[in-house]
C-alpha cells in the first residue's frame, strides 16, 4: 500500500515578482469565521479583508488583494496581502467556486489596474 503525501503551496509557488522593502505588501484584518489559503483573491466587507466575492453589492465583489498566507479566522486575524507592483503564477490563485468567466474577467481587470499581473504557467 504506498501513502501519498500532498505538500502545501508556498508562497515562492504563487509570488514571482514584488517591490523591494515590502513595497507591494499591506497588513489587514481577515473578518472572523473564514479559512483562507495562500493565493485567495480578496475583498474587503466592513473594514476586513473577505474572499472575493463577485455576486455581492456590499464591496467584497471589488479586488483589493490576494493573501499571502493561510489563514484560520476564528477570529477576527492579522494577515498580509499584496496589492500593487507584483507578478503572481495564476495557477496558484484561489477564486470563488462560483465565478462566472464575465466575473472573473472583472476581476482579473481589477488586479491588473492595482498593478497586479498573473502570469500564466509556472
Amino acid at each position: 500500500m504506498s501513502t501519498v503525501f500532498t505538500e502545501m503551496n508556498y508562497l515562492g509557488d504563487l509570488l514571482k515578482y514584488e517591490e523591494e522593502i515590502l513595497y507591494s505588501r499591506d497588513t489587514i484584518t481577515v473578518a472572523a469565521g473564514q479559512n483562507l489559503l495562500l493565493g485567495t483573491v480578496l475583498g474587503i466587507l466592513n473594514n476586513k479583508a473577505v474572499a472575493l466575492n463577485p455576486a455581492a453589492t456590499d464591496g467584497s465583489e471589488t479586488v483589493v488583494g490576494i493573501l499571502i498566507d493561510d489563514v484560520d479566522a476564528i477570529i477576527d486575524t492579522e494577515s498580509v496581502m499584496v496589492s500593487r507592483n507584483v507578478t503572481v503564477s495564476g495557477q496558484y490563485l484561489i477564486w470563488p467556486s462560483t465565478i462566472t468567466a464575465t466575473q472573473k474577467t472583472a476581476a482579473i481587470a481589477q488586479l491588473n489596474q492595482l498593478g497586479i499581473v498573473i502570469r500564466t504557467g509556472a
